[in-house]
């Protein structure tokens, strides 16, 4: 869409030119920056970092709301940095899935996974019953919305053997709920250290644009 591309050209001009991103902290109570509107469909982002904003100079700024906006969607977006399927779930004072499945979203876009590269080996089968277990959750609660499941956002080139493990665990459980999913994500921001920011971890504004940019084009495929 025309929007996100001017968007995205304008943010890696900056990112060139050296202007840096600053580390934007949200908790769960930001739940995006939409005002609700009877007219327009409810999309909610159940996601880490990447999907909270983290490393993006305004929240307005991140992909979700990029994307929000571009389709006249409201914006739920409870997303917590750190978070994943089981990584930091316990230190919540309130789920997100509980949170999500409240608001009726007529769409929900889950990109979780990364962080949980980080949970110690000990804990895959509670990741992989989790995984299957919050996506079922969706389904069941939630049957009239679109349910979207993305590969799981990755951050370095080098790629530690769990990667792949859990991208086949959120891709089969996707399929077992019938859910739409999009294949790719882990290496969208790959190759191109310039879309990172200072961190080395998070996006900049230039690489929340591409992340938008590519994730319209998935969206529309779908059809949404």
């Amino acid at each position: 869409m025309p929007r996100i591309n001017q968007t995205k050209r304008v943010l890696l001009a900056l990112a060139f030119a050296g202007i840096g991103a600053g580390f934007v902290a949200c908790s769960a109570g930001d739940e995006g920056l939409s005002s609700p509107d009877s007219g327009q469909p409810v999309a909610a982002f159940y996601g880490d970092s990447y999907t909270q904003g983290a490393g993006a100079s305004d929240p307005s700024l991140r992909w979700s709301t990029l994307i929000a906006a571009d389709r006249n969607w409201t914006e739920f977006n409870p997303s917590v940095s750190g978070l994943g399927f089981v990584n930091n779930r316990d230190r919540l004072p309130e789920d997100l899935v509980g949170l999500i499945v409240n608001e009726k979203p007529d769409i929900v876009i889950v990109t979780m996974g990364l962080n949980d590269n980080f949970a110690p080996p000990t804990a895959a089968d509670d990741l992989k019953q989790a995984i299957e277990g919050d996506l079922g959750t969706f389904a069941d609660e939630l049957p009239d919305a679109r349910l979207v499941v993305v590969e799981p956002f990755w951050y370095t080139d080098e790629r530690p053997e769990t990667v792949g493990t859990i991208i086949g665990w959120v891709r089969d459980a996707a399929a077992g709920v019938d859910a739409d999913y999009i294949e790719g994500a882990s290496r969208w921001l790959e190759g191109h250290p310039e879309w990172m920011s200072v961190d080395g971890i998070h996006p900049n504004d230039a690489g929340y644009a591409e992340i938008a940019e590519r994730m319209d084009e998935e969206l529309t495929a779908l059809g949404l």
